[in-house]
């Protein structure tokens, strides 16, 4: 089998997908380990025997569903390569205006930051890539993601960020920062979004927080002012129907400067408030 050929059967069986070019040469490059731009200059390449079965048993397990990441084992995530396991939630693109506004109000000079239910350490160590004078700690209550982001931050060659065994500020008694952020379980927990794409495979944990999705939310935003120093910044990526119930939230514990920022595609994102003088 060819690469034009094996390529063309992939996105036969994947027809059921949006992006089934784009999962196929995604797949077929984790197999023989090359580069996109290989299927295109040699799409006569012959695969193995062994390639061959190894990319029809990933497209079979992605046309049952199975996300691409967990098959590949990475995802792209800013200017990183993240490692990706079922423990933990995959990082999207949309989460990338967090660590965009988080930057974009970063003191100049040294701060501290904490990322608040980190999984693959994403955000935390998107922000320290950007910002080597930051010192970031990402905590997360799943013991099995606060490895997998230390392996991230090896593999990136990240040194400014450390990542603790911690449910919210349980382990973060006496500790304060210059900014505090989260992508937090925001789904309601019987929204039909649950039911589709991807998110089917994913810990519901990472994903759930209640009727409304809001019970995550309410308990950072009530603890976050005594974990932040004078005018610092909570920022919190929420649902598309969620960012005036986020503002009051924000409103209630004294924050100020509040802001909800819209996502590429339009929809509220990402509230923010800075604490006042305490």
């Amino acid at each position: 089998m060819q690469i034009t050929e094996a390529l063309k059967w992939a996105v036969s069986q994947l027809s059921d997908s949006d992006s089934a070019g784009i999962d196929a040469r995604i797949l077929l490059c984790t197999v023989i380990d090359k580069p996109q731009t290989y299927l295109f200059t040699w799409p006569e390449h012959e695969l193995s025997a062994n390639e061959k079965a190894r990319f029809e048993a990933l497209v079979r397990q992605r046309a049952d569903g199975q996300p691409v990441a967990y098959l590949t084992g990475t995802r792209a995530f800013w200017s990183l390569t993240l490692h990706v396991s079922p423990t933990t939630l995959i990082p999207r693109p949309e989460t990338e205006l967090l660590v965009e506004q988080a930057l974009a109000r970063l003191p100049v000079g040294q701060a501290r930051v904490c990322d608040l239910g980190t999984g693959t350490g994403a955000i935390a160590l998107a922000i320290a890539s950007e910002r080597p004078d930051v010192a970031v700690t990402g905590v997360d209550r799943v013991a099995d993601a606060v490895e997998l982001a230390r392996r991230n931050a090896r593999y990136n060659h990240i040194e400014n960020a450390v990542f603790a065994h911690s449910h919210w500020f349980d382990s973060l008694t006496g500790q304060t920062f210059s900014m505090i952020v989260s992508n937090p379980p925001y789904v309601e927990q019987n929204s039909h979004y649950l039911a589709e794409g991807d998110v089917r495979f994913e810990p519901a944990s990472a994903l759930t927080a209640g009727a409304d999705g809001l019970d995550d939310i309410r308990y950072i935003i009530a603890q976050a002012p005594a974990h932040l120093k004078s005018d610092g910044w909570l920022l919190l990526e929420h649902g598309y129907n969620q960012a005036q119930s986020v503002q009051a939230l924000l409103q209630q514990q004294g924050f100020h400067d509040i802001t909800t920022v819209n996502d590429l595609a339009g929809q509220p994102r990402v509230t923010l408030g800075r604490r006042g003088e305490r």
